[in-house]
């Protein structure tokens, strides 16, 4: 018996320590007791009602933390492997539309969302919240098509759909967020009606070209020595028009299919403008025109690819030859270094682009004058294929021009 009153004691004691409340309430009933007259132990059947319902009193059970949460203390959750070993962003939201994990892909795409994070402060697509909000009042699967404009267009197929979460605790019902990326086959789609479009306009007057001569030169030409020699010269350029046409396309669908990815290589401009200028000299000395090279002493370092690089100087400093002419005399200028923004003009003084001409310079195809652009051998596309690799290169192109005075085009990494 007296063993057994031991332990009630210890086992209350602790209790009546937590519990503050009750040790006062003790207190004042003892003194009260005391002034009214009334011996201590007639209130001992309160102390013993007291001690049985704090003993019996049950602790509140705990929330399940979140998922992340979960699983980083049991080390041993199969959701949170399995998640992060997707390629896809996934993002698991509770019922009160608050982010209670995201994988790794996810991190990567949109940056780390701190547990319990409501949804609507990180995901801006009204969209998506709606869909969100519908599949959690109504537990159906859902998707839609959304499009990120930075840093570069992406298009995600984003679907939300139910799950049941079994913790050794409990279980919880969560909604899986999930981004298929489709931006690649988007992208594929739209070269494949932009090439029928046109390449096929393109190619149709060189096309017809040759077939008037291939039909000239079996019938009234077939005997004539000279008009055959004038005919073959002219359906070699033609076939030559259509040759580069087709080498550009590729190249900037090639370079479509790559514009998210940004090169990791660091290129020094300085030595890289040299080679462009010395490989145009033979294009230059036979147009007249000079190319003159200013650049710092300093190496002036961006990241980039060499290749890709070459490909936009010399576009920009052969257009300058070719329609800046008239100017005789083409500047190329690179700024910037230890520490600066790297930026790189090239000038001409040639007739010039019209103000209203100048912001769709680099569509495909877009010629300000269609006559002079054949004339040079143009395709229309070199503009274009310089746009994507800058855009690729996270750089820009500013385009300054005043008709008579010649145009100024700068590339700022």
């Amino acid at each position: 018996m007296l063993d057994d009153a031991k332990v009630f004691w210890r086992t209350l004691l602790p209790r009546l320590k937590a519990e503050r409340w009750v040790l006062g309430l003790s207190v004042l009933i003892a003194v009260l007791a005391t002034l009214a007259g009334i011996h201590i132990l007639a209130v001992l059947p309160f102390w013993i009602v007291l001690a049985a319902a704090l003993l019996n009193r049950s602790v509140p059970s705990e929330q399940p933390p979140p998922v992340s949460v979960v699983a980083a203390e049991k080390g041993g959750d199969p959701l949170i492997p399995a998640l992060n070993a997707l390629d896809m962003p996934v993002l698991a939201v509770a019922a009160d539309e608050t982010v209670v994990f995201q994988n790794i892909a996810a991190e990567k795409a949109f940056g780390t969302i701190p547990p319990n994070s409501d949804l609507s402060a990180r995901v801006r697509s009204p969209g998506i919240l709606d869909m969100v909000r519908e599949t959690i009042a109504t537990g159906k699967i859902n998707q839609i098509e959304h499009t990120e404009r930075l840093p570069s267009d992406a298009v995600y197929v984003v679907r939300v759909a139910p799950a049941e979460i079994e913790t050794d605790a409990s279980s919880r019902r969560i909604f899986l967020l999930t981004y298929r990326d489709i931006s690649q086959a988007r992208r594929i789609d739209r070269m494949r009606s932009d090439f029928v479009a046109n390449a096929s306009h393109e190619l149709r007057t060189p096309l017809a070209s040759l077939r008037g001569f291939i039909e000239t030169l079996q019938g009234p030409a077939r005997s004539d020595p000279k008009a055959q020699e004038k005919f073959f010269g002219i359906m070699h350029e033609q076939v030559t028009r259509m040759s580069r046409l087709v080498d550009d396309l590729l190249s900037l669908s090639r370079l479509e299919l790559k514009s998210h990815l940004a090169p990791e290589d660091m290129v020094d401009l300085a030595p890289l403008l040299g080679h462009v200028r010395d490989s145009l000299l033979p294009l230059a000395t036979e147009l007249d025109v000079t190319i003159s090279l200013d650049v710092p002493d300093a190496p002036v370092f961006v990241r980039g690819d060499r290749d890709e690089l070459i490909e936009v100087f010399e576009n920009l400093i052969e257009n300058a030859c070719k329609y800046g002419q008239e100017g005789k005399r083409v500047e190329v200028r690179l700024a910037g270094g230890e520490g600066e923004q790297a930026e790189v003009t090239v000038e001409d003084h040639g007739p010039g682009i019209p103000a209203e001409h100048v912001p769709r310079i680099t569509e495909r195809f877009y010629r300000v004058n269609v006559e002079a652009s054949r004339s040079k051998k143009g395709t229309g596309l070199g503009l274009a294929i310089v746009k994507h690799i800058l855009t690729r290169h996270r750089a820009r192109l500013l385009v300054h021009s005043e008709v008579g005075k010649g145009t100024i085009f700068t590339v700022r990494f």
